[in-house]
Parts: C-alpha cells; sequence; structure tokens
C-alpha cells in the first residue's frame, strides 16, 4: 500500500521508475498522442497502487497488479477503509493497452493447498500461507515468466515473492525472501533478470534505527536458491530513500529512480552503476518536487532514451513524464500527460513499452475530491 516505499517487467525482464527531470512544464504534443483509459473502475470500490505490484509485458500483452478494498472517506489520508479486507488483484490487456479485463488470482474460500501447487495472490494476513524457503530454482528463462515481490505490513521487515510461468494466469508461492543481513527487507517489485541462473533485485531495506528507507541491489546466481547483498544505492537519508525503479542498458550499466523523502520535501533521484551494481554514482534529481511523494518508473524507449514517469501530489494533480537523451545525465522538460486530477491521492505507476514505441503507463486516480478510486492507463508515443 501507499507507504515508503517498487516495479514492472516486461519479458524477459526489465523494470521501470516514474518521472524525471527539471525544467519548465510542456504539454505531450497534441490531444492525439495522448489517451487516457480507465483499467478498472467500481462504484464504492477503492483501487490503487500498481508501483507495490508490479507489470509485466508480452508483445501486446500487457498484465499489472493493484490493490482493491472498499472507498471511505479518510480526509487526508488513502480512501480505503482500513477495517474491510484489501485484495491484490490482476489486471489483464492484449491489444496494447487499450481495453482490460480483471482477474482475480485467487479466488475467495480456496485458501487450502499445499506450497508447491499452482495458487493466487494473497496479502499476507488471515487465511493466508506462510511463506517457505524456495528450494526449486526459479524458471528465469522461461518466456512467460513473471515474478512479484511483496513486502509484509506497513513496516514488518519481511517479504515474499510468488512467480508464474504462465503471464501470471497462476503462480506458486509465497516464498520467503531472505533478508541478506539487513535488519528488514520492505520488497516491491523492479527486478532484471540477466541469465537462466541469475537475477537483479533492486530493493529498500531497513535503516540503522529500524525504519524503512535505504535502497539496495541484491543478487542471485542459482536461479533464487539463495540471494546476496550486493550493495547499498546512495547514502543512509534522514528521511527515507524507497521504492527503485531500474532499466540496463547493457550487460554492465544501470540507471535507477529512487523516491526521496526528507521533510517537508518530496522529490526523485537517479544513480548510475556501471559494474553489475557493485557502486553507484550520484546523478541529479531528475523530478527535484512531487509534492507529497511519488514514486518513479522508469522505462528504456526502443531509440535508446530513458522515460521516467511519476504521479503529481501537488496541484494541478495529474501524471507526468520527462525524457533524457544520455542515459540520465541531464533530464527535458516535465511533460503533463494529464492534470486532471481531483486530489493528492494519485499515481503510484508501473509502465511498459510496447514494439511500437508507445508508453503504456497504470496509475491510480480520481476525479474529484470525494470521487472513487479507480485505475487508469495512459498511452502515449514520445
Amino acid at each position: 500500500m501507499d507507504h515508503p516505499a517498487p516495479h514492472r517487467l516486461t519479458a524477459p525482464v526489465l523494470l521501470f521508475a516514474l518521472l524525471a527531470a527539471t525544467g519548465p512544464t510542456s504539454r505531450a504534443g497534441t490531444p492525439g498522442e495522448v489517451k487516457n483509459v480507465v483499467v478498472y473502475a467500481e462504484p464504492g470500490r477503492f483501487a490503487g497502487w500498481p508501483a507495490n505490484h508490479g507489470i509485466w509485458s508480452w508483445g501486446d500483452e500487457i498484465l499489472v497488479g493493484f490493490s482493491r478494498g472498499w472507498n471511505k472517506d479518510r480526509g487526508p489520508y488513502h480512501h480505503i477503509d482500513k477495517e474491510k479486507a484489501e485484495e491484490h488483484l490482476l489486471a489483464r490487456s492484449l491489444d496494447g493497452g487499450l481495453t482490460w479485463k480483471v482477474e482475480q488470482p485467487q479466488p475467495p474460500g480456496a485458501l487450502t493447498g499445499s506450497v508447491g501447487m499452482r495458487h493466487g495472490l494473497l496479502p499476507d494476513g488471515p487465511g493466508d500461507r506462510e511463506p517457505v524457503p524456495l528450494t526449486t530454482p526459479l524458471p528465469l528463462g522461461h518466456p512467460d515468466f513473471a515474478m512479484t515481490l511483496r513486502m509484509e505490513g506497513t513496516n514488518s521487515g519481511a517479504s515474499r515473492l510468488y512467480y508464474s510461468t504462465d503471464r501470471g494466469r497462476t503462480w506458486d508461492g509465497p516464498f520467503r525472501l531472505p533478508l541478506m543481513g539487513r535488519i528488514g527487507v520492505m520488497a516491491r517489485t523492479d527486478y532484471i533478470v540477466t541469465s537462466p541462473s541469475e537475477c537483479l533485485l533492486f530493493l529498500t531495506a531497513s535503516k540503522t534505527n529500524g525504519k524503512e528507507g535505504r535502497p539496495f541491489c541484491a543478487e542471485t546466481t542459482d536461479a533464487g536458491l539463495s540471494w546476496q547483498f550486493v550493495s547499498y544505492i546512495g547514502p543512509e537519508p534522514t528521511g527515507y530513500a524507497i521504492m527503485p525503479s531500474t532499466v540496463a542498458l547493457s550487460p554492465t550499466d544501470l540507471v535507477t529512480t529512487i523516491r526521496r523523502l526528507d521533510a517537508p520535501k518530496s522529490w526523485i533521484e537517479a544513480y548510475a552503476s556501471h559494474d553489475r551494481g557493485r557502486t553507484w554514482t550520484f546523478l541529479n534529481r531528475p523530478e527535484p518536487d512531487t509534492g507529497e511523494g511519488n514514486p518513479p518508473a522508469l522505462l528504456r524507449l526502443p531509440d535508446g532514451r530513458l522515460c521516467l514517469l511519476s504521479g503529481r501530489r501537488v496541484a494541478p494533480f495529474g501524471i507526468r513524464a520527462r525524457l533524457s537523451n544520455d542515459q540520465g545525465k541531464t533530464w527535458g522538460p516535465a511533460i503533463v500527460l494529464r492534470d486532471d486530477g481531483g486530489g493528492n491521492d494519485v499515481g503510484y505507476p508501473r509502465a511498459v513499452v510496447r514494439k511500437d514505441g508507445a508508453v503504456v503507463v497504470v496509475y491510480y486516480f480520481h476525479d474529484r475530491p470525494d470521487s472513487d478510486r479507480y485505475l487508469a492507463a495512459t498511452i502515449w508515443k514520445p
């Protein structure tokens, strides 16, 4: 849920991040270049936080995870009823994001069965299975592989993973993600598969005071049977640095974007690695002000440019993008994809890029201060 916190994946696997850059604001071309569609909306329901779940794509087939609850006016907080159950759902598009169908990966009441069989995705809570260690290698090289990583609760420091080999129609798990020597690990889905046995994860660890707030890189070389801490991304912050969104530029070169907060300011930072995540260099603050804070969704476009997307939680509320043509060293002006939000309860995007170069970014949104929160997508060709 929306607390200091990540992802997106495409087959085989790359992740993303939300917005970026400094500079003036400009419109994203003519109206014909930007199309907004509704992914999921239901009266009385709250839908939100795709960044906490992940996104995956296989050609024109796109799958995104999100949370569904019941709407409740909670004043300045997210309008979700905390006294009622929250569900983890999926939305699938077979036409490049134009239309969507919601799927419930775990039918209500179907809580039995042994780990290792096909199951759905369940929030941690009553009736859920306790995560167990992974004893069978992850099928990282499978063409229809998808993986999602989740933290348990708000600040428990424990995390789990699930995986699928049929494009998210069924899932195996939950499996325990080890702490890798950290006090706690708050996972969201940001990973890069580099071979059938190797994968990089980009996660958030507890700070020395036990609170969430320091991003790091981890890896497996045995298809998930063990995970090793590789490096912290940046120094330990006074506030928090969370929810990395990462892309690979080459087998050794990476760029990641991080959600930052040192009250009262919130922004997005960018870092680069040239040794496969062993060390990191601070690049800049591509998005200097996200209002009350929002995670990034980072993409590498077919022409090599980087595209950073994020939600804007200060008026005018909406979704923005920034582009970099020099691997994140500098960023262009903010591009307004939409600015018609009804308040700050928006954003948490995940995104993919289609074969035709169009970006599909999925996020949660609302049109008026008192209206239901719904899942939306914007299709835009940079």
